[in-house]
């Protein structure tokens, strides 16, 4: 994990220098600093623009009864992508574009959930007092119930 953030905090912002530096000398200053605003707002307004749709297909799923596990996963990935593209870079403006496109979220999403599937562990454990943490034991004196009416009654 230390290697993955030393090569995002060094490695990824000394290349985006080279390659605007790269821009700058092939195409000028103007174009350059134009090139990397342009691809900033195009791509806001496009995640902007996606992520609508994504919201809509989410109430869509929530009206049906149904969990919208792959709309929030593409929700995420919107989120990403909205802030590769506001970061200054070629680099970085080219991964929020690529994770823009639904067929590359699609297929992220299916290895990510292969990945989650032989990786990640989920452990449930049910607790009947969460302040003392304590677990739960059948007692035949606890009557489980559901609150019907309550009425605040003053001292």
């Amino acid at each position: 994990m230390l290697l993955y953030l030393f090569l995002l905090f060094t490695v990824l912002p000394l290349t985006e220098v080279f390659l605007l530096g790269w821009l700058w000398s092939e195409i000028g200053l103007l174009w350059t600093i134009l090139l990397v605003l342009g691809t900033g707002f195009a791509g806001a307004a496009l995640a902007r623009w996606q992520g609508l749709k994504v919201i809509m297909r989410i109430e869509r799923r929530l009206g049906r009864g149904q969990m919208p596990a792959d709309e929030l996963f593409d929700g995420a990935m919107l989120l990403v992508a909205g802030c590769l593209l506001i970061t200054p870079g070629v680099l970085t403006d080219l991964f929020g574009l690529v994770l823009l496109v639904p067929p590359v979220r699609a297929v992220l999403r299916g290895s990510i959930k292969v990945w989650a599937a032989r990786n990640v562990q989920v452990r449930v454990s049910n607790f009947a007092n969460a302040s003392t943490a304590s677990p739960r034991r059948e007692d035949p004196n606890i009557v489980e119930g559901e609150v019907v009416e309550s009425h605040l009654v003053d001292d």
